[in-house]
């Protein structure tokens, strides 16, 4: 498939993700609509209807989710249960009606069993459930993997389904409901430095084992699948670089050069020790390597944030 001139729905198009596929969708030469909350609430069959009226699609990339942090996963279960399983059903469903060309699935590695040992493996997805806190996301997203799955069966809908590990890069949410482990670590050094703090405390599990990936990286991943994979099986799209939280936390500390010491204060340990993929089936199907390092690109991300919230 190309995607040139191709008429693109991006759900969660105004996404942290989705901004930087649109870019680059519209650099393919691809016709974009994009599906805003305020115009269309796609947990309602109606708007879903609406929307798909309104854009008549020949590919529909379906990132739009309600998730946030650990806090936000422990305080929404309910809500993010039903608001996910509708928005997937549903946007998937009038793909198969409408004659979608092609459905792209954007789930998520926080889909696999937490009893899951590293690397993991697609066709581990299923050996079970994954932590509790992860059902309302995780699991839903694994059930929109399933529904890709039937569908392409019974209906011959063209159905892929990815499965991105953690996201970074500029312009990372940095609102308490979304915020995450990198730009965390990033304004908390670069705010040490600028009090020139002798040292810095930080929280957590700093032997667990975590996968990151640039958000270039994964849009790239995901247009790759769409013109080169039309299979059923959930594919992988990580970094194959895998980093400790303490690990993380020294690079970030070397690339913003704050010179104190760090200071574990071990808490708590909400997740899993080890959430690293294995990347070898995206290599395979369609091509797809990760092309910037952790290192290079917590550069990119600190010159963002330092560009962003300039020192007063």
């Amino acid at each position: 498939m190309t995607l040139e001139n191709k008429k693109v729905l991006v759900t969660g198009g105004n996404s942290y993700l989705g901004r930087f596929l649109v870019e680059e969708l519209e650099k393919k030469g691809a016709k974009i609509n994009i599906s805003r909350s305020r115009d269309y609430d796609l947990t309602t069959e109606d708007a879903v209807a609406r929307l798909f009226e309104d854009s008549t699609p020949q590919v529909v990339m379906h990132l739009a989710v309600d998730c946030g942090g650990f806090k936000y996963k422990k305080e929404n279960p309910g809500s993010m249960f039903f608001r996910n399983i509708m928005m997937n059903t549903l946007v998937q469903e009038y793909s198969l009606r409408t004659g979608v060309e092609k459905f792209v699935g954007i789930g998520t590695s926080a889909s696999y069993p937490e009893s899951a040992s590293a690397p993991l493996k697609e066709d581990d997805l299923w050996e079970g459930l994954p932590e509790e806190f992860n059902h309302s996301y995780g699991l839903v997203k694994r059930i929109m993997g399933i529904q890709s799955k039937v569908y392409r069966q019974q209906y011959g809908l063209n159905a892929i389904h990815l499965l991105p590990v953690n996201l970074y890069g500029p312009n990372s949410p940095l609102d308490p409901n979304s915020i995450r482990i990198i730009p965390i670590f990033l304004r908390d050094f670069i705010e040490a430095k600028r009090r020139e703090e002798k040292n810095i405390i930080l929280s957590g599990t700093p032997n667990a084992s975590r996968e990151f990936l640039y958000v270039d990286d994964c849009v790239r991943a995901i247009i790759l699948a769409t013109e080169r994979y039309d299979k059923s099986n959930p594919v992988n799209i990580g970094s194959g670089e895998t980093a400790t939280i303490r690990d993380l936390a020294e690079k970030v500390k070397r690339v913003v050069e704050f010179k104190g010491e760090i200071i574990w204060d071990e808490v708590h340990s909400d997740e899993q020790p080890g959430r690293v993929v294995d990347t070898s089936r995206a290599e395979k199907e369609f091509g797809f390597k990760s092309q910037i390092s952790l290192e290079e690109g917590l550069k990119k991300t600190r010159n963002w944030y330092l560009n962003r919230y300039k020192s007063p």
